[in-house]
């Protein structure tokens, strides 16, 4: 039997404009980083109707967020979608001063860290969390997104 237990299995669907957008291989370079061990994922960037949409139905927010996180199983690998929605990525980076290149490649982290049980639902996770993006996004030579 094929030993997939480091695999990355990951299709990016593009449902909205690709133009700027990154590539597959960006994508694969970010969740690979904060992978621990193999996944099957999906990432699709939406437009801000399907942001919106998916937001409402699962979250019961009217409104589209960066990322979204869908955990499906973590053994005996991880396997999940990100639906990320450019537009509100787009305009985050822009009013946080931040190259939309980390901003994507922070985003593409924390809904990884998601799909593998990482939450921040009060303060100690969302500082262990935040810790742990911190750290995955220096060795890929990001700056600390949480600096201000």
């Amino acid at each position: 039997m094929k030993n997939v237990s480091k695999r990355l299995n990951l299709s990016v669907q593009y449902a909205c404009n690709r133009e700027g957008l990154p590539l597959r291989a960006d994508f694969v370079r970010w969740a690979r980083a904060a992978l621990q061990g193999g996944g099957e994922i999906t990432i699709r960037l939406v437009d801000a109707d399907e942001g919106q949409t998916l937001n409402a139905e699962y979250r019961n927010k009217d409104y589209a967020t960066n990322v979204l996180s869908f955990p499906y199983e973590t053994e005996p690998v991880v396997m999940g979608d990100l639906v990320i929605c450019p537009s509100v990525v787009a305009r985050e980076a822009s009013e946080q001063n931040k190259p939309l290149a980390a901003h994507y490649a922070h985003l593409t982290v924390h809904g990884m860290l998601h799909l593998q049980g990482w939450d921040h639902e009060n303060d100690e996770d969302a500082r262990q969390m935040e810790d742990e993006e911190r750290e995955i996004l220096a060795a890929l030579g990001y700056a600390d997104p949480y600096a201000e």
